[in-house]
C-alpha cells in the first residue's frame, strides 16, 4: 500500500511537518487534562513557588508529549508507507495517551499516587469497588477521545500549509523549551537550599523527575558541602509537613467523670505472657476487671506508646515532635487542672518521651540503687507521689522494664538451644514483672484509691522468639501477631468485670479516656486514627507501623504499605503472599490514615 502522485521525500517531509503540528495540539490537550494536578496538590504559597508551578507545567507536559512523539511516531515516519495508516497509528497512540493521563489524575486524586505497575494492578484488581468502577468509566470517554483526534488529525492536515505560515510553531517550541530547561534550574537551586514551596511539588506530575546537581554544584565551587550539611541539619525540622491535629476544635457536650488514671506500661510484655502460670497476679486482676483480650499496639517498637497517647499512626511522630504538640488526651488532662506524676525504671531513656509524649513535663527523677530492682524502686517511688496527692484528680504513668534484658535472667545449658534460653529467661523476667505488679497492686489498695482510679496495664509492644520463621527475634522486625499483640487490662471503677474478644488497638485508649472520663462529644475521626475500646462493631483492619511504613491487619492477612505507594503482603501466620493483591478499599485506606492529618496547604 503505497501512495501514489508523491515521492518518499515528499511524503515524509509533509508527514514530518504534520507530526510536528499535531504534537502541538496534544500538548495543549495534556496541558488542560494536567490542570486536575493542579487543583489536586497544594498550592504554593511564595510567588517564586508559584512562577516554578506555571513553568514546570507548561515544559513538563510540553517535553513528555514531544518526547513520546519523537520516541515513538517520528521513527515510524520513515517506516510507515502510507500517511493514511500513519496518521491512523498516531491518532491511536494519541488516543491512548491522553485515556491514560486521565486515569492517572483520577489516581491522583483518589490516592495521591501516580501510575506504576502495581498501582493499576491495585486499582483494577477489585471491581465491586466504586473507585475501580469509576476509574474503569474513564475508558468510555475512549471514542470520544479517538474521534476528537481524528477530527485533530484532518484538520492539521488541510490547515497545516497555513499554520506554517502563521509562524507560531517556533515561538511555542521556544516557550516549552525554556519552560523545560528553567523549571530543573530553579529545582536544582531549590533542591540545594531546601526551598520547600518547590521541592514539595516534586511529584505533582507523572513521570517527574526533576534534576539536582548537588554533586557538580560542589564540584565547581557552587556549593559548600559542610554548609550544605549544616543547612540540612537545621533545615530538616523546619521542612516537615505540618499537621492539623486535631482537625477541628473538641466539642465537650458529654459527662465528665474525674477520676485519677494510672497507666502502666510492662515494656515488651506480649499478650500470651499474661496467663495464669506465668503471671498469676496480673492474671487474677485481669479477671477482676475489664480484660481485652485481643488488643494490638500500634507499633512493633517504642512507638507503641506514641500511638497509645496520641492515637495517630507513628508516621505522623516526626512531624508531631517538630511542632512540639502533645498528646490531644494529656493537653485536656492538663486543662482540666490535672496533676501528673511520671515515673520510669530508666528514668525516660528513650527520647520519645522528652521529645514529644511528655514534652515539656517534669518528669521524676529516681535515685536507683543496686540493692531492689529498678521496677520495684519506681513502683516505690510513685507509691510516696501518690500518698501526697490531694482531692485533685492526677494522671500518673509508670515505665517498667523488667522485660527490657530478659535473656539477663537465665543462663544456658548444655543441653538447651539459645531458642529454648531466650524463652527461658522471658518466663523468668515475666514471673519478675508479675512480682512487681502484684507489689503495685498491694499498693493502689493500701492507699485506698481502687475506688477513684483507673488503672491501666499494657505494653508499648511485644516479642517474638521466630515463630514466623522468618528468623526474626524480639522486636521491630515485621508486623506479627506476635510483635504487636499486646495486654489491656483496665480497672475502670463502675464498670463490670468482662472479657472483651473484639479486635482493639492502642490507637483506641485515647479516644476512650476523651469521651467516657473527659465528656468529649467529638468525632473520634477528628482527633484520632482508632475509636472508642468499648465499641464492638467489627472493624476490617488494625493500623500499625513505624516512621517510614504503614501496616493494616485484617482477619485474613496483613498488608504493609509505605509513604509511596508500595506493598507488601502477608497470610495470617505473616507468610509474604507474593501472588496476591490487597483489596483497593484496605490500600486507599492505609494511604489515607498516613495523609489524613497532614495540613493541606504544606
Amino acid at each position: 500500500m503505497v501512495d501514489s502522485g508523491n515521492t518518499y521525500g515528499e511524503r515524509v517531509s509533509r508527514l514530518v511537518g504534520w507530526g510536528h503540528w499535531f504534537a502541538f495540539f496534544n500538548i495543549i490537550a495534556a496541558m488542560l487534562v494536567g490542570t486536575r494536578y493542579i487543583s489536586q496538590s497544594p498550592w504554593p504559597e511564595t510567588l517564586l513557588g508559584q512562577f516554578y508551578l506555571a513553568v514546570s507545567w507548561v515544559g513538563h507536559f510540553g517535553f513528555l508529549v514531544f518526547a513520546l512523539y519523537l520516541l515513538v511516531l517520528f521513527p515510524l515516519t520513515f517506516i510507515v508507507p502510507s500517511r493514511k495508516l500513519f496518521r491512523l497509528i498516531a491518532v491511536c497512540f494519541a488516543t491512548l495517551g491522553l485515556t491514560l493521563l486521565l486515569i492517572d489524575t483520577q489516581a491522583y486524586q483518589t490516592i495521591n499516587l501516580h501510575l506504576t505497575p502495581v498501582v493499576w494492578e491495585v486499582l483494577f484488581n477489585d471491581e465491586s469497588s466504586r473507585v475501580s468502577s469509576d476509574l474503569q468509566h474513564l475508558f468510555i470517554v475512549m471514542p470520544l477521545i479517538f474521534m476528537l483526534q481524528l477530527g485533530l488529525s484532518e484538520w492539521v492536515w488541510r490547515k497545516q500549509r497555513k499554520l506554517s505560515h502563521k509562524h507560531i510553531g517556533r515561538p511555542f517550541a521556544a516557550l516549552f523549551f525554556i519552560s523545560f530547561i528553567s523549571s530543573h534550574l530553579i529545582y536544582v537551586w531549590a533542591d540545594a537550599y531546601f526551598y520547600n514551596p518547590i521541592t514539595a511539588q516534586r511529584a505533582n506530575f507523572p513521570l517527574s523527575y526533576p534534576m539536582t546537581a548537588k554533586s557538580f554544584m560542589e564540584k565547581h565551587g557552587l556549593l559548600d558541602k559542610e554548609e550544605y550539611l549544616k543547612r540540612l541539619e537545621e533545615n530538616q525540622e523546619e521542612n516537615a509537613e505540618l499537621v492539623r491535629y486535631p482537625l477541628e476544635p473538641l466539642e465537650f457536650n458529654r459527662r465528665a467523670n474525674p477520676l485519677n488514671v494510672l497507666v502502666v506500661s510492662v515494656n515488651n510484655l506480649r499478650a500470651d505472657a499474661l496467663n495464669k502460670d506465668w503471671m498469676p497476679a496480673t492474671y487474677a486482676f485481669a479477671e477482676q476487671n475489664l480484660n481485652f483480650t485481643n488488643h494490638y499496639s500500634s507499633s512493633n517498637d517504642t512507638f507503641g506508646v506514641f500511638g497509645l497517647f496520641y492515637g495517630l499512626p507513628s508516621a505522623y511522630a516526626p512531624s508531631i515532635k517538630t511542632q512540639g504538640t502533645k498528646p490531644i488526651v494529656i493537653q485536656t488532662l492538663t486543662d482540666k487542672k490535672y496533676q501528673f506524676g511520671l515515673f520510669s525504671a530508666d528514668n525516660f531513656s528513650d527520647p520519645l518521651y522528652g521529645e514529644s509524649v511528655f514534652r515539656g513535663m517534669n518528669f521524676t527523677g529516681i535515685p536507683l540503687n543496686a540493692e531492689d530492682s529498678a521496677d520495684i524502686q519506681t513502683i516505690s517511688a510513685w507509691s510516696e507521689w501518690a500518698k501526697a496527692q490531694g482531692k485533685s484528680p492526677w494522671f500518673s504513668f509508670i515505665e517498667l522494664t523488667t522485660l527490657n534484658n530478659f535473656n539477663a535472667y537465665e543462663r544456658a545449658t548444655k543441653n538447651q538451644s539459645s531458642e529454648d534460653t531466650l524463652k527461658a529467661g522471658y518466663k523468668k523476667s515475666a514471673q519478675k514483672a508479675d512480682e512487681e505488679l502484684a507489689a503495685l497492686f498491694t499498693e493502689i489498695d493500701a492507699l485506698g484509691i481502687k475506688d477513684s482510679t483507673i488503672v491501666i496495664i499494657t505494653s508499648n509492644h511485644g516479642t517474638e522468639f521466630n515463630e514466623t520463621n522468618t528468623n526474626s527475634w524480639g522486636a521491630n522486625t515485621n508486623y506479627s501477631r506476635y510483635q504487636l499483640q499486646v495486654p489491656m487490662v483496665i480497672h475502670w471503677p463502675g464498670k463490670i468485670a468482662s472479657e472483651y474478644q473484639h479486635r482493639t488497638s492502642h490507637l483506641d485508649l485515647s479516644v476512650t479516656l476523651l469521651q467516657d472520663l473527659l465528656g468529649v462529644s467529638s468525632n473520634p475521626n477528628d482527633f484520632s486514627s482508632g475509636r472508642n475500646l468499648f465499641d464492638e462493631r467489627a472493624r476490617k483492619w488494625i493500623l500499625a507501623g513505624d516512621s517510614r511504613e504503614l501496616a493494616l491487619i485484617t482477619q485474613k492477612d496483613t498488608t504493609v504499605i509505605d509513604k509511596f505507594g508500595n506493598y507488601k503482603l502477608y497470610d495470617s501466620n505473616y507468610k509474604r503472599l507474593k501472588d496476591e493483591n490487597p483489596t483497593l478499599p484496605v490500600l486507599m485506606q492505609g494511604l489515607t490514615e498516613l495523609q489524613r492529618f497532614y495540613a493541606k496547604g504544606n
